[in-house]
């Protein structure tokens, strides 16, 4: 299906891998100029003939800055917005008493303020190509007891707050949506120092042994964790003028594992 994307401007955070880096892949193989923004760039978007920037989102003055260089770099105008920045989930394995002050603050920042202070910083070029903005968050904002209290907490707001941006900016003809990923064969889960491995030391099983048990564990339908690429294919159609009449919705890519409507 041609998703009616070549010649649009595109600006992706927490593009450096995993699902941001499919993302920009995706986009890209549309026909999209793309801004790939992450804290510590990789060589794969400038591999992709994506433009990458360095920048730490966690830094409140960051967001402006990087709009700025986007728009520069992309002619003055964006058409797309994916907020994927997120993350550091890592260390954060204990129960909700053991979380102190400053991890909810980190947690908070980086998977929700971030993303409030760059689609700020972006929504008047956005609403002047009456664009599309997709955030990033993820299943545990519907079961938030299926990982740690502030990531999760965090993603249940960052959904929330696509709905509320939708409602407010769609008479301007701004489309926001929020695609909400289960397990995805990323870092989180696979690297020795992430999130899984973590749990799977907390919990006192080999890492791998928790890997291959996380499908079933979490009540997926497919025996197997979700691939960045799928999530990446419905973040660049509901990005797309084919998806122009969804808007406020909430998409999971989850093997099933959300039972609920």
């Amino acid at each position: 299906m041609d998703l009616q994307l070549n010649g649009k401007t595109a600006l992706v955070t927490g593009a450096s891998r995993g699902i941001g880096l499919a993302v920009v892949r995706a986009l890209a193989a549309e026909g999209v100029r793309v801004v790939a923004a992450a804290r510590n760039p990789t060589p794969e978007p400038a591999a992709a003939g994506v433009k990458a920037v360095a920048v730490d989102l966690s830094e409140p003055a960051s967001a402006e800055r990087l709009v700025t260089e986007a728009l520069a770099e992309l002619g003055g105008g964006l058409d797309i917005l994916v907020n994927n920045v997120g993350g550091g989930d890592g260390g954060l394995d204990g129960e909700f008493l053991d979380v102190t002050d400053a991890q909810w603050a980190q947690v908070l920042d980086l998977n929700f303020l971030a993303t409030v202070r760059v689609t700020r910083a972006a929504l008047p070029a956005l609403t002047t190509a009456r664009g599309s903005v997709v955030n990033v968050s993820s299943m545990g904002a519907r079961v938030p007891h299926g990982g740690p209290v502030p990531y999760t907490t965090a993603k249940a707001a960052l959904t929330a707050l696509g709905k509320a941006l939708a409602e407010e900016f769609g008479p301007q003809g701004v489309r926001v949506n929020t695609v909400s990923p289960g397990p995805v064969r990323t870092d989180m889960w696979e690297s020795p120092t992430g999130y899984g491995a973590g749990l799977a030391a907390a919990m006192g099983v080999p890492h791998a042994d928790l890997l291959a048990g996380l499908p079933q564990a979490t009540g997926m339908l497919i025996d197997r964790l979700v691939e960045p690429d799928e999530v990446a294919a419905l973040v660049a159609y509901l990005a797309s003028p084919r998806a122009a009449a969804t808007t406020g919705t909430d998409h999971l890519v989850d093997g099933g594992a959300v039972k609920t409507a």
